[in-house]
């Protein structure tokens, strides 16, 4: 609580200025979730507020709406626990294709661990296949528009010299994307499709609590508030799990 209070004077705004408190339900880890969801909770009863569960995906795409001129996007979530394409239709953000396994960041964050380099301020990882100019056969699949990339950890273990793969349309968000490997084939892509790119600035793409405050005055503003007893913690929160009420 002190942390809050303190970040409010910081910004000049008092407690009985705001409207509501925004909290993220999921997806992620369990404590971090759980402390922030007590906190949130003991805020909205202590100041009076309206309670607003987030779910962290929908964060990200709702921060990209803003900070973007699409305002109906097709959206390639990068993180370390999800990688998905997906398009809003009715009343929800569907997921038209996904990871069956392992999760774009978090194979890079693995991978990281084999690669033969020495540690520097991050990213580090990330840059390394910018400076490649050879292409190598990798064995990750595509079916669709799912992805699987399970067989791909194993082969870096057995091969001398890996490689980090990186692909996907349109509009890219979630935190790997701020490492600049996955949005390289964005655009050649997107420019033989005629289609445009409007990933949003790095540091919207990262993890960040602005990004839950979009997506809670977007709850707000249609009353889709959330009551003290719904208001648990879900740590396999899915994109498609939430009705997108402020939409059409």
């Amino acid at each position: 609580l002190g942390l809050v209070r303190t970040a409010l004077r910081e910004a000049g705004v008092e407690p009985r200025e705001l409207d509501g408190i925004a909290f993220t339900k999921g997806p992620g880890m369990g404590s971090p979730l759980a402390v922030v969801a007590a906190v949130a909770r003991t805020l909205a009863q202590l100041w009076g507020c309206p309670l607003l569960a987030v779910n962290h995906c929908v964060g990200h795409i709702e921060m990209g709406r803003l900070l973007g001129p699409a305002p109906d996007p097709l959206v390639l979530y990068v993180s370390g626990g999800n990688t998905q394409v997906i398009a809003y239709a009715r009343r929800r953000y569907r997921i038209l294709g996904e990871t069956l396994d392992v999760a774009v960041g978090n194979c890079i964050d693995r991978l990281a661990r084999l690669l033969p380099s020495e540690p520097q301020k991050p990213p580090n990882s990330p840059q390394i296949p910018l400076r490649g100019r050879r292409l190598v056969p990798l064995p990750y699949v595509v079916k669709g528009l799912d992805v699987s990339f399970s067989g791909l950890l194993s082969h870096l273990q057995v091969s001398q010299n890996p490689k980090i793969p990186g692909n996907g349309p349109k509009i890219p968000v979630g935190s790997p994307r701020c490492s600049g490997p996955q949005v390289c084939p964005v655009q050649p892509m997107g420019g033989q499709q005629g289609t445009p790119q409007n990933p949003p600035g790095g540091r919207y793409c990262i993890d960040n609590g602005a990004m839950i405050a979009q997506a809670g005055w977007e709850m707000l503003r249609v009353g889709q508030v959330t009551e003290l007893s719904q208001s648990g913690i879900t740590q396999r929160y899915r994109t498609d799990e939430v009705e997108v009420t402020w939409r059409d």
